[in-house]
């Protein structure tokens, strides 16, 4: 088991004062060169999950193992590297001032890595992206091409796990099928774990080798069907 979770439990305090766990308790695993689906509706928690596992969130209880580790907030070291999330909004990913390249470069000063323009020009067309999008603003893309330059970027970071918060939902048929190829593909190569946060059962069902079902922030492993 690559990552796994004890317990993990997050709790926030509503205006009118009544306290409610949005995760509570939630144990899943992910192994390495797998999909781990997490499937279920809006507000159900899997948002709160997966931003816990990716270190975006304090969790109020329970634990966090990576590679037999337990992990403390905030990440720091291998596990800041290692573990990755795609966000469901890839605007989200970019400050909307910049030209893409700006912001596409980040990791690449962080991992002491080239970061001129061809490095990163050869990175990004693998996923059919261009020189010419590279000094646009991220308001000048559109949400197919954003996602595909956040997951390059992300790539950059060699994870060995990545949290797909919905990943596709915002999408067109044709970019939602070329981000869940290329990701497919990817993990077969790099062995990557991928934990697929969906509200779209049959989805899961065609990508996840095992899947886990939240409701009112409580998951349970289902059959796949």
């Amino acid at each position: 088991m690559l990552l796994k979770t004890e317990k993990l439990t997050k709790r926030y305090r509503r205006s009118s004062g009544e306290v409610f766990a949005a995760a509570d308790a939630v144990e899943i695993g992910l192994e390495e060169g797998k999909t781990t689906g997490l499937l279920g509706k809006s507000g159900s928690g899997k948002s709160t999950v997966g931003q816990m596992i990716a270190g975006l969130v304090k969790p109020s209880e329970g634990k966090i193992f990576y590679q037999g580790q337990e992990l403390v907030y905030p990440y720091k070291g291998t596990a800041r590297r290692k573990i990755q999330i795609l966000f469901q909004h890839p605007e989200v990913s970019f400050n909307p001032a910049l030209p893409l390249i700006r912001s596409m470069c980040e990791p690449y000063k962080l991992l002491k890595k080239p970061a001129g323009e061809e490095e990163i020009l050869k990175d990004i067309e693998k996923f059919g992206l261009h020189r010419e999008h590279l000094h646009r603003t991220p308001g000048e893309l559109s949400g197919g091409e954003l996602q595909r330059a956040a997951l390059s970027r992300i790539l950059v970071m060699e994870p060995e796990v990545i949290v797909l918060d919905e990943p596709t939902s915002m999408l067109d048929v044709v970019s939602q099928a070329q981000i869940v190829d290329y990701l497919m593909k990817y993990q077969k190569e790099h062995g990557t774990a991928y934990l697929f946060i969906t509200h779209h059962r049959m989805l899961a069902q065609q990508v996840c080798q095992e899947i886990y079902e939240i409701e009112e922030g409580r998951a349970r492993r289902v059959t796949l069907a």
